[in-house]
This record gives C-alpha cells, sequence and structure tokens, in this order.
C-alpha cells in the first residue's frame, strides 16, 4: 500500500497551490480519502474529505470558500486544490485513505508534503 503526496511548497498569502495523493496497492474506489494537516507544535487536523463516490464532502470550518477536494477514481488519485491560502495554512499535508469494513477499520496514510505560507 502506497500514498504519495506532491505539489507542497512555498507560496506567498492569497496565493494557490494543487496538492496530489496518487494511491496504490489497495482498492482506491471504496475508500473515503482525506487530507489532514499538522502545523508546528499543533495536533493533526481534519482538513477535508471525500466519500468513496465523490458526492460526498466534508470541509473544516477553517477552510470552507477556500479548499476544494477532489478525486479520479480512475487515476487513484486524489486532489486538494487551496486557493486564498493564509499563513495559518502552513503545515504538513498528508492524504488518508480509510474504509469501515465488518472487521474494523482500514487506515492508510502518506508520508505528507510541506506546505509554507510566507511572504
Amino acid at each position: 500500500v502506497q500514498l504519495v503526496e506532491s505539489g507542497g511548497g512555498l507560496v506567498q498569502p492569497g496565493g494557490s497551490l494543487r496538492l496530489s495523493c496518487a494511491a496504490s496497492g489497495f482498492s482506491f474506489s471504496t475508500y473515503a480519502m482525506s487530507w489532514y494537516r499538522q502545523a508546528p507544535g499543533k495536533e493533526r487536523e481534519l482538513v477535508a474529505r471525500i466519500a468513496s463516490a465523490g458526492g460526498n464532502t466534508y470541509y473544516a470550518d477553517s477552510v470552507k470558500g477556500r479548499f476544494a477536494i477532489s478525486r479520479d477514481n480512475a487515476k487513484n488519485t486524489v486532489y486538494l486544490q487551496m486557493n486564498s491560502l493564509k499563513p495559518e495554512d502552513t503545515g504538513v499535508y498528508s492524504c488518508n485513505g480509510r474504509l469501515q469494513t465488518t472487521w474494523g477499520v482500514n487506515d492508510y496514510w502518506g508520508q505528507g508534503t510541506q506546505v509554507t505560507v510566507s511572504s
């Protein structure tokens, strides 16, 4: 199982970035996919989630209206479009795949990609 994030970097306040997470080794289209972030000295927080079929999404209040999560099940990839970035969006962004089964939860994580918003 692999989740490989890309697209992070340094961006000025007000700028945009698009993160990608390429998945392999599991049945991607059956998993809910999420983006989490962890800022220095803070706990990891859920940023956005998308259902397996892509119809339902969730956003943290802090990113509503600025971020958009999407997925391409044919490419086994989930995206996070981040617009109007703020310094407080700085952190390591990780993607997560989760499937609730009869026997428990399958939870997969990527290594993360750094996003720094600074002038």
